[in-house]
């Protein structure tokens, strides 16, 4: 999941259906992750779609979803339970697994003692744990003050590695943080350019990746996107370096979308 050459790690983020059904640019599972498979160091689904949609030639790494329990329909996403065993983890293969954790909500306890839960049965299993400080649809949590709380917790219980957000004085979450931190992509944003700066910045703030999503497959041009991301992640790129990158491929998308067409 994290290369050692580079000590940094690019995780693409398709489990967002647990929750929100059938995304933008997700309907089809296979179809949107199969092109972007080859320039990511992990991939993140959730059993149903790793069973249903995933050849199982494909090398890239699993990070398995195994929380769930809410629907974009509730209010409150916080209400989770563990979804998916370890056993069955272990069944599939995957490389971790993945749960939300929600600090400061009426679920927290729940979500917590879940965590804490999948640490015991994933040292049973040989089996990482990726602790997420998921927010909810309370975004205005995404603060230092927050996530450091959030992580420095989900570290305590025994993640392995934690997935967090990005914010202002990021590096006070990384100093309180003793282990390796992955930086979420979030809703989309604006511009390829905004994507960069926040992989660039989290990175020099002392993330060790990025785990991103919607700011990849939503793009008009994803593979582009995710070779420019990458360069970010293992080439120490600049955001200029990764716009020329992003500039150079966006003819290969363009080419893929004509080849779509004619299909």
């Amino acid at each position: 999941m994290i290369k050692p050459v580079t000590g940094h790690s690019l995780m693409l983020a398709c489990d967002h259906g647990y929750f929100m059904g059938p995304t933008r640019k997700l309907e089809n599972p296979r179809k949107t992750i199969e092109p972007l498979l080859p320039y990511a160091d992990t991939l993140a689904v959730t059993r149903g779609v790793l069973r249903s949609s995933i050849d199982p030639k494909w090398d890239t790494p699993i990070l398995l979803r195994v929380s769930g329990g809410a629907s974009i329909l509730k209010e409150d996403l916080s209400d989770e339970e563990i979804t998916t065993s370890m056993k069955e983890a272990a069944r599939l293969n995957v490389a971790a697994v993945a749960i939300s954790i929600f600090v400061g909500t009426s679920h927290e306890k729940q979500s917590l003692i879940n965590l804490a839960k999948l640490v015991d049965d994933g040292y049973e299993y040989g089996m990482p744990v990726v602790a997420i400080t998921a927010v909810g649809k309370e975004l205005e949590k995404r603060d230092a003050k927050y996530l450091a709380l959030a992580c420095r917790l989900a570290a305590e219980i025994g993640a392995q590695i934690v997935k967090t957000y990005y914010c202002d004085n990021f590096s006070k979450v990384v100093n309180g943080t003793p282990v390796p931190l992955v930086v979420a992509g979030g809703p989309k944003l604006n511009s390829e350019v905004d994507i960069f700066n926040l992989v660039y910045n989290a990175l020099e703030a002392g993330a060790v990746g990025v785990d991103m999503g919607r700011n990849i497959w939503q793009s008009d041009n994803p593979i582009a996107t995710i070779k420019a991301i990458r360069a970010l992640v293992h080439e120490n790129a600049t955001v200029k370096e990764a716009i020329q990158v992003f500039e150079e491929n966006k003819k290969e998308d363009l080419r893929r979308v004509e080849s779509t067409t004619r299909v």
